[in-house]
């Protein structure tokens, strides 16, 4: 007897581990560790991914599986090993780790049906009822809920004359088409042809058309090329002269492109350096992690293309990752040009389908690269030669929910195993990343110098008091009203760049300076002049604008805060002549609208750029030769440690888009705190320089990446609750970790309430603490029974990004 070790899909503790099934004698051969099946649980029937085969198991009696949902196991040896690593490093549950492996298509929906158990049992259903099952043996779950019969459903359940099914599906559906081809052979279809009258003028230009073209074609092509509707087609495959066949395809979201074919450019030498070491561990097997670090525009993408044409030649695969923003359609480009159809393309931007595809084609060995945002580095390769990480600072990089990895320490848990090496490329690292190459954790290449020997863009600093002082209220200073003047007489681009979303934060009264907040969340309500609405950006509640302010009546309410609307509408008033181009979140919400305004930008259809975040990275146009930073300080005042830090970095990189081809490159940075360090230092674009600054302040305030952290969130309806848990696990954790340990808290988040939940988190400061997964574990193994009932929630973060 085979027994099939199971996790099954019901996340909670008790759960979280294998279950034994036996393995029915028609399915011997077919179920792999890797595979997903469909098992029995309690009364219904759900999802199951099997991660092992043994002969025996030590339980007497035994379910069987239903199922395969697979036809090969989807799931390889190793990502079912590193799904163990997964879930202790996150300390997430096993089948979320399983999860997180797929795409989206794959995760499993249940379907409940009531069945009839047999036909002569109708009699025996209350007259109310048997309407349902006079035609058929079931119904589904939401007709059962509609008819407002549910109790006699359940007592007929009881009664053992009706039962409920479980049906586990798939969310996808493979992509397929009507082909259409001769059934017969070319002599019959030429006698055949003979036989028709010369009325069927519609079906011998059919039959003309195959006698010449005797290969399948797809039916709409057919139609479109000859011009006839389908019942032609449909009247000569009744009388057998052609056939339809269902043709499985590809969803490809890059159909319509073609990729001009590029060839590896010749390397400076700098990038020879640097590349060296990199093709070194590629050849010998070695695993080892690089830090590319390299000025904006030093040619870090060339290096990345001549490492993976190195792995290819191998006869291996490799891993991009790029932040999911800077996906932009240039990236793509770069590798798609390079390497044509080995390369799979996967990010939020794609349709479900679609992203479906992509992963078929990795899991098919149909692809050799595959380029992604942070899920990509689950991709189901078996002979990784590579990975590397673009912008590797970026925050987006971590995962905000279960399981809370950082795709840097998976892509370096993943090169262990097949001894490859990883790099991790940035102009701004992140202070940990820095901190290990300086200390020889990882190796550093460095590439100072831009590829075309130009230099970096001239930066100016802007101090707004100053420009307010002096009757200035407008949102340009005058250095930058002058300049953008300047581009536009010359023919040249300009970025501009605002550092946040929405129209204006926020909504207040003149008079009482009462600030309109959102009923279930402790933080005000953004306004969006588009949709004239204000949104909360935690919870979705929506509102429309008061008139008048609800708390002492009066009519001066006004909105707060620049958003890139009203930037628009004041540009549109100082340079009526300029053509704009706006991206936020409301301009690139539609698929392909990203790729659609960059591609015009491209093409000169505008004069200025003006964006958020997305446009901080990874634009390489020769036009740009103006950067204007609206608001610089944006981030500096979050209740974050690393807001200098992510200041500098989003600086640095929007001052890195000018100047990069044959014109000079200006940078203007206006600010209210012109004095800040990360501010002072962007403008002389000197990592060094802010790298020794922030690991002095890092150091004494004991953060990383001197320290761990380790964040324990606490969140219910009632706040007494809420704080009398929190202090019960910070108690708890004082007692069972070293001394060297800090524990803060219990404090109310920064933002104390979301969706109606109170919140409370303490953080654990450590170094080296081997108690403290088992305690962090033991807390959630604790509280477990009170989250599924109680509606108590806690979250783990083991190196938090957002502490918010």
């Amino acid at each position: 007897m085979s027994v099939a070790k199971v996790i099954v899909d019901v996340p909670a503790q008790q759960t979280n581990r294998p279950f034994d099934y036996r393995i029915p004698a028609h399915l011997q051969d077919v179920i792999k560790p890797g595979m997903r099946v469909v098992v029995p649980f309690g009364p219904r029937k759900v999802q199951g991914f099997v991660i092992d085969i043994v002969e025996n198991s030590q339980f007497p009696k035994l379910r069987e599986i239903y199922e395969p949902m697979d036809i090969e196991p989807i799931l390889n040896k190793e990502l079912l090993e590193l799904a163990d690593w997964l879930t202790e490093q996150t300390l997430c549950y096993k089948i979320t780790a399983f999860q997180v492996m797929l795409p989206p298509a794959l995760k499993a929906k249940y379907e409940k049906k009531l069945k009839l158990k047999d036909r002569h049992l109708l009699k025996k259903l209350p007259e109310s009822l048997q309407a349902f099952f006079n035609d058929r043996d079931t119904i589904s779950w939401e007709e059962v809920v509609k008819s407002g019969e549910l109790s006699h459903f359940q007592k007929q359940v009881a009664n053992d004359v009706l039962e409920v099914l479980y049906i586990v599906k798939e969310r996808v559906k493979k992509k397929k088409i009507k082909m259409i081809a001769p059934a017969i052979s070319r002599v019959e279809l030429m006698s055949r042809k003979e036989e028709l009258s010369k009325r069927s003028s519609k079906q011998i230009s059919v039959m003309d058309y195959f006698l010449s073209h005797p290969e399948p074609i797809e039916r709409k092509e057919l139609l479109t090329k000859l011009g006839i509707t389908s019942s032609v087609i449909k009247g000569l495959i009744d009388k057998e002269i052609l056939h339809e066949t269902m043709e499985e395809i590809y969803r490809d979201p890059y159909g319509d492109r073609t990729f001009k074919q590029t060839m590896p450019l010749d390397l400076t030498e700098e990038q020879s350096a640097a590349i060296r070491p990199i093709l070194q561990t590629i050849s010998e097997q070695i695993h080892e992690v690089f830090l590319l670090y390299g000025v904006t525009g030093s040619g870090k993408t060339e290096i990345y293309l001549q490492s993976i044409q190195k792995v290819l030649q191998e006869g291996k695969e490799g891993i991009v990752l790029v932040p999911e923003i800077s996906l932009t359609p240039q990236m793509v480009n770069r590798f798609k040009s390079r390497f044509g159809d080995e390369v799979a393309v996967l990010h939020s931007g794609l349709s479900v389908g679609e992203k479906y595809d992509e992963w078929r084609k990795i899991q098919r060995k149909e692809v050799r690269v595959v380029v992604g945002a942070r899920s990509a580095i689950f991709a189901p390769f078996e002979n990784l030669g590579i990975i590397i990480i673009d912008e590797e600072h970026e925050t987006s990089y971590k995962q905000e929910d279960n399981p809370r990895y950082h795709a840097r320490d998976v892509a370096i848990e993943r090169a262990k195993n097949y001894r490859c090496p990883v790099i991790l490329g940035s102009a701004t690292p992140s202070l940990e990343t820095f901190a290990r190459a300086k200390k020889g954790v990882y190796k550093l290449l460095t590439l100072s110098k831009r590829m075309n020997e130009h230099n970096l863009p001239t930066v100016d600093i802007v101090d707004m008091r100053e420009e307010l002082r002096e009757g200035n209220r407008s949102m340009f200073s005058r250095l930058l009203y002058d300049k953008i003047q300047d581009r536009l007489e010359k023919k040249e681009q300009t970025v501009l760049f605002l550092n946040k979303r929405g129209h204006s934060s926020f909504v207040m009264c003149r008079d009482c300076g009462y600030v309109i907040q959102c009923p279930n969340c402790d933080i005000s309500l953004t306004y969006h002049r588009f949709s004239q609405q204000m949104k909360c950006h935690y919870c979705g509640f929506e509102a429309v604008v008061p008139t008048i302010c609800p708390e002492c009546s009066s009519e001066h309410i006004r909105y707060f805060g620049t958003g890139t609307q009203k930037v628009e509408e004041e540009l549109g008033k100082n340079f009526p002549e300029a053509k704009v181009i706006r991206m936020d979140v409301d301009t690139t919400s539609r698929k392909g609208a990203h790729e659609k305004l960059l591609n015009a930008f491209q093409e000169g259809k505008a004069d200025i750029l003006l964006g958020t975040q997305m446009i901080a990275k990874g634009l390489d146009f020769p036009n740009i030769t103006l950067v204007g930073v609206l608001s610089a300080d944006t981030m500096l005042h979050l209740p974050d440690f690393r807001s200098s830090e992510k200041t500098f970095q989003l600086l640095t990189q929007v001052a890195g888009r000018a100047g990069r081809h044959e014109l000079a490159g200006e940078v203007v940075i206006q600010t209210y705190t012109p004095e800040h360090y990360s501010i002072i230092l962007a403008g002389e674009q000197d990592f060094d320089g802010f790298y020794q600054q922030e690991m002095m302040i890092r150091k004494i305030h004991q953060y990383p990446p001197f320290y761990y952290l380790a964040l324990v969130t606490v969140s219910h309806e009632e706040l007494m609750k809420v704080i009398d848990v929190t202090e019960k696990i910070s108690k708890l954790l004082s007692s069972r970790l070293s001394h060297g340990a800090r524990i803060l808290g219990p404090v109310a988040c920064p933002i104390p309430r979301i969706n109606n939940k109170y919140r409370y988190q303490c953080i654990v400061k450590y170094k080296r603490e081997p108690k403290l997964t088992e305690t962090l574990n033991m807390i959630l193994d604790h509280y477990q029974q009170e989250s599924t009932n109680g509606g108590l929630q806690i979250t783990i973060d083991n190196n938090p990004y957002l502490l918010m």
